[in-house]
């Protein structure tokens, strides 16, 4: 196990330190935005929750690619990851572009289904306009980001992470509460910040794609051009089950919110405070994910059954450690923290008891993105889709009783939340457990070292 930590930080750092950035200039986002109001916090809430569910559909079906290609590389199958990749570049553009276009001219659509209340409805409404060219460029954005990680080259993901963040903090400054001559825009102007910012980062890591020496499946632009469809639709169809997840779980979690919606406005703002400081961690976490689907694919390419099991246990070892340092400083400092979104008297009374829960709730969400990468790295993505079908009904189902029948409010929600999460784990972890002895007695078990 320790001979993979090494290998896993080296691939999970960078993403995880850029992810850091990402998730501290959000945070101080929302310190900004809360210093508006808490409707404000609310309104982007809800738009935030509901654009990022399509925009991880994308990412998400790049989940296939990511398996196939780290398979292939391991297999020495170096032509196939090539098509694989030139295909994904190819073909990969089309629902970003209707998402955009979506996003751009409708979004009220999705807004009235969440049940977004009428006083905040128009801020979402503006918030989604100016965030909706982020979209323009999330195939390509997304493609990258797969090949990055098959070639586990993905170092430049820490300067994309830190140039993106520090200009859309500058700009959040500027924009939001109008210095240097800017008009104030507010909620409009946290939007437009944060989209010019990651223009800004893709342009950074588009160089470094275009001019890079050492990027061995790094295909070339005559195969991206001639790349035929049916790479495309095996990547995707492997990747399906991980999109169909992946929505699942945004179901579920807009439906919370929409639930959330029910209880009050101030609701859903707590929850996008408390959970937007959860995300820390939980980026964390998926960054140790994304390494351990990468080298567990891999490892299962190369048939190293033994070497899979050892990169589940060491990614689980790293997530959950620092899970725990999260937990206590969540008991330590629980004011300190949510003080610096909100003066809420409310919710600073409540604070140790929220964050108490969320911090609880980290270990078995960690546990479940590196359980769920490992069985995806096996090559049976869809099991993961088939527990987040049963965590989706089961949120939506005790929501509902909750809140409709119960008239329960948002502390048994976050206890339901977590719940959710451990039932969950168990699920994933005794499946793991089945594929791994399986696999050995299909191939037998090697100790080659990788």
């Amino acid at each position: 196990m320790k001979n993979y930590i090494k290998k896993i930080l080296t691939i999970a750092i960078p993403i995880m330190l850029s992810n850091l950035i990402s998730q501290l200039q959000m945070l101080i986002d929302r310190i900004f935005i809360g210093r508006l109001s808490l409707a404000s916090m609310s309104a982007v809430g809800n738009a935030t929750t509901t654009m990022w569910t399509t925009l991880s559909l994308i990412f998400a079906l790049t989940t296939g690619a990511t398996i196939i290609v780290s398979q292939a590389y391991g297999a020495k199958e170096i032509e196939k990851a090539k098509d694989t990749l030139a295909a994904l570049f190819k073909y990969n553009n089309v629902l970003s572009l209707l998402l955009f276009l979506f996003w751009l001219l409708c979004p009220q659509v999705a807004f009235h289904i969440m049940g977004v209340d009428e006083s905040i409805i128009g801020m979402s409404i503006d918030y989604a306009h100016y965030f909706s060219p982020i979209f323009i460029l999330t195939g390509i954005g997304a493609s990258i980001s797969c090949m990055l990680q098959a070639n586990q080259k993905t170092q430049i993901m820490l300067w994309y992470g830190l140039s993106r963040s520090v200009a859309n903090v500058i700009l959040d400054y500027v924009m939001i509460f109008g210095h240097f001559g800017f008009p104030a825009m507010g909620v409009k102007g946290a939007a437009l910040a944060t989209t010019i910012a990651e223009f800004l980062g893709d342009a950074i890591v588009l160089v470094y794609v275009l001019t890079a020496k050492d990027l061995e499946l790094r295909p070339s632009y005559g195969r991206i051009l001639s790349a035929k469809f049916g790479p495309f639709v095996e990547a995707v169809k492997f990747g399906a089950p991980a999109a169909c997840e992946e929505f699942a779980w945004n179901l579920g979690n807009l439906y919370l919110i929409a639930m959330l919606n029910q209880v009050s406005v101030e609701a859903a703002g707590i929850h996008s405070i408390v959970f937007g400081v959860e995300l820390i961690a939980v980026v964390v976490a998926s960054s140790i994910g994304t390494a351990t689907l990468t080298l567990s694919g891999y490892e299962t390419g190369r048939k190293n059954i033994k070497g899979v099991w050892d990169v589940v246990l060491a990614s689980g070892f790293l997530s959950w450690s620092i899970g725990a340092l999260n937990l206590l400083l969540f008991i330590i400092f629980p004011r300190q923290i949510l003080g610096l979104f909100t003066t809420d008297k409310t919710v600073l009374g409540a604070a140790a008891l929220y964050l108490l829960i969320v911090g609880i709730d980290l270990f078995p969400k960690s546990g479940n993105i590196i359980v769920g990468s490992g069985i995806k790295g096996y090559g049976e993505p869809s099991w993961m889709l088939k527990t987040q079908l049963f965590g989706t009904v089961f949120v939506i189902a005790i929501s509902s009783i909750l809140v409709l029948q119960l008239h329960m409010g948002i502390l048994e929600i976050f206890i339901m939340v977590v719940a959710d999460e451990t039932i969950r784990f168990i699920l994933n972890s005794a499946k793991l457990q089945r594929i791994k002895k399986t696999a050995i007695k299909a191939f037998g078990e090697s100790c080659e070292e990788a």
